[in-house]
C-alpha cells in the first residue's frame, strides 16, 4: 500500500438563494460569495494547495468554488461532477476512492446531507480535538469546510481512516 500522505477538503456550498428556474440552478447570495471568499482565505492560511477539485455540478456549488479558489489564489479547474449533486455518502465516498493517485490535496464541494456525513464518516476521531467539537457541535452549515489527512491510497479511503486537522464556517 502507498503510504503516501493526502489532504482531502470537504466542503458545502456557500448561501444560496432560496428559489431558482430549479433547485439546481440556485445561485449563491451576496452573503454566500463573500463566506466562500472568507472560506478560501482560511484554506490558504491553513496552507491547503489543492491539485483537485471536485465539484457538484449545480450552480451554487459551481459558484462556492469559483469565489473559494479566487480568494485562496487556486488555479485549479474544477471537476464538475453532475452526479455529486445528487449523491449519498456512499456514492461521494466512491468518488473520493476514485480520485487519480497523483493527485495528494483535493477539494470536494458539495451538498447537505451529503457532505456532513461524508466528513463524520471520515473522522478517525484522533484529529484535532477543537476542530472535530466544532464539526460535532453543528450541522455542517453552509459554507462549513473540514480538512483531512490520510495516508495510504484514495482506494483505500475506509470510514474512520481520516484525522481531521480543522474546521471552518466561512462567514464573510
Amino acid at each position: 500500500m502507498v503510504d503516501t500522505p493526502r489532504t482531502l477538503v470537504v466542503m458545502r456550498h456557500a448561501r444560496a438563494e432560496s428559489l431558482g428556474t430549479t433547485d439546481f440552478d440556485r445561485a449563491l447570495t451576496e452573503g454566500g460569495r463573500a463566506d466562500a471568499a472568507d472560506g478560501g482565505r482560511w484554506l490558504a492560511g491553513f496552507g491547503v494547495v489543492p491539485q483537485h477539485a471536485l465539484v457538484s455540478a449545480a450552480v451554487r456549488t459551481a459558484q462556492t468554488w469559483r469565489e473559494t479558489a479566487a480568494a485562496a489564489g487556486w488555479v485549479v479547474e474544477p471537476e464538475l461532477d453532475r452526479g455529486l449533486y445528487a449523491a449519498d455518502v456512499d456514492n461521494a465516498l466512491d468518488l473520493v476512492r476514485a480520485l487519480d493517485e497523483a493527485v495528494t490535496s483535493a477539494v470536494v464541494v458539495g451538498h447537505n446531507p451529503t457532505v456532513a456525513a461524508l466528513a463524520q464518516l471520515l473522522d478517525d476521531d484522533e484529529g484535532d480535538v477543537e476542530a472535530g467539537n466544532a464539526m460535532a457541535t453543528g450541522s455542517f452549515p453552509t459554507s462549513a469546510t473540514a480538512v483531512f489527512t490520510c495516508r495510504g491510497s484514495w482506494a483505500d479511503v475506509q470510514p474512520g481512516s481520516a484525522a481531521l486537522v480543522g474546521y471552518h464556517v466561512g462567514r464573510g
